[in-house]
Parts: structure tokens; C-alpha cells; sequence
């Protein structure tokens, strides 16, 4: 019986539309790692922020971006990520972060180095790597065996944003974190330096209406015709 070849899944889409969660399932089901890219670029921002670099003058990002050392765990379960030896797992979360990682990834250094590093631990992991973000299947990984897009309607996307920062101090109102989703689309999808987009072959899955088990389940599917693809061609090989 041949072995199941490995797999490299791209799953890209905006903020709110479950990248993170449905990632981390479909990799821990089907027994791969897993990489939240989005995490390094809130890494990166967090040592900027840290080091007293303005966020807003792309030219100081741009010569401090080889600074910091940046490691990411690929265990869906605990993916773990340091900076300069430091657990900033949770750090990265804050509000001063997120205000200003659009600017620190927009830096084409910052991504360059960036990408390098997510290429590294994506072509080395084994058995295969669900890999999240917004721009994997475009420019950091466009050879990757399954690209998925998910989107969802701004009201489903703040909703679900909402949700998560339930019960914490300050938590936004359902239309600020809406508008703050709409910004964030913004800068992602208008900068210069590999901006969000969906790939010509990306699978588009709408999550407005479907739970967290249905986009987990389709996802899978696809990963195992695939494989299943894959084999075949093998066998034809052979």
C-alpha cells in the first residue's frame, strides 16, 4: 500500500470568516501541522512596539525588520510562537497590536523575511501543513496542493469578532468592530507588498450560514480528493 502523500493546504480570507478555528481543526483532524502566519506579522509588530520603533514610518520598520527572531510552533493544538525567546502568545492579541500590524505587514521587508520564514516551516513540515493567512495561496506558498478563500458578509464577520472578545474590558460595539473589520480590509487588500486576494484556482467557501463543523467537514473533503488525485497519478506513474 503506498504511503499518503503529503499535503500543503492554503486557507486565505479576511478577518471574522473562521480562518484560525477551521485551520487548526482540519489540521489536527487529519493529523498535520499548522501555521498561523497572521501570528508572525502580530510578532514582528510586538517587537517593534516593544523596541520603541515607530509602526507608522515604514522606513524604521523596514531596517529593524531583521531583528527580531521569530519561531513558530506548527502543533495545531498549542501553536506556540516566540520572539527573541519569549512565549508572546498571548501579547500579540492585545489592542495595540492589532491597531498596528497593518502598517508593520504592509513593509515589504517586514514580508519578505516574513514569507522566507513561513516557506521554511511549510516545505519542512511533516506529514503535511494546513497553513493560514492572506496571501499563502498567492504569493507565499502558490505551488500548495489545496487553496480555500473563506469570506463572509460584514455582519457575520464583526458578529463572530464580537464574540470572541465577549467579556473583556473595553470590548467594541457590534458596528465599531465592523468598522474596524472594513479598515483592516482596506490595507490589506490595497498595499502594494502582496495584498489579499483570492487565488485564480482558490476554492471559495461563503461561511455566513454554515457552522464551524460544515466549513471543517467540506474543507476535508476537498484535502481528500486530493490525496485521493494524487494516488492516482502515482499509480499512473508507476
Amino acid at each position: 500500500m503506498s504511503a499518503t502523500p503529503a499535503l500543503i493546504v492554503a486557507i486565505d480570507g479576511p478577518s471574522g470568516t473562521g480562518k484560525s478555528s477551521t485551520s487548526r481543526a482540519v489540521a489536527a483532524r487529519l493529523g498535520l501541522r499548522y501555521l498561523d502566519t497572521g501570528a508572525q506579522y502580530r510578532a514582528a509588530t510586538w517587537w517593534m512596539l516593544r523596541n520603541g520603533i515607530d509602526t507608522a514610518d515604514p522606513a524604521a520598520v523596514a531596517a529593524a525588520a531583521g531583528k527580531p527572531e521569530i519561531v513558530s510552533g506548527t502543533d495545531p493544538a498549542h501553536p506556540a510562537i516566540t520572539v527573541d525567546g519569549a512565549d508572546v502568545s498571548g501579547p500579540i492579541r492585545g489592542p495595540e497590536v492589532t491597531g498596528a500590524v497593518s502598517a508593520v505587514s504592509a513593509v515589504p521587508e517586514i514580508r519578505a523575511r516574513i514569507t522566507e520564514l513561513q516557506r521554511s516551516v511549510a516545505r519542512s513540515a511533516v506529514p503535511g501543513i494546513v497553513v493560514e493567512g492572506r496571501d499563502i495561496g498567492t504569493t507565499v506558498l502558490p505551488d500548495a496542493d489545496l487553496k480555500i478563500f473563506l469570506t463572509a458578509s460584514p455582519e457575520a464577520r464583526a458578529a463572530r469578532r464580537n464574540g470572541e472578545l465577549a467579556g473583556t474590558t473595553g470590548a467594541p460595539t457590534l458596528e465599531a468592530t465592523r468598522e474596524a473589520l472594513a479598515r483592516r480590509d482596506a490595507a490589506d487588500s490595497g498595499r502594494a507588498a502582496s495584498p489579499l486576494a483570492k487565488a485564480a484556482d482558490a476554492v471559495e467557501i461563503d461561511t455566513s450560514e454554515l457552522t464551524l463543523e460544515q466549513v471543517i467537514a467540506h474543507i476535508i473533503t476537498l484535502v481528500e480528493q486530493r490525496r485521493d488525485d494524487a494516488r492516482r497519478r502515482g499509480a499512473v506513474a508507476g
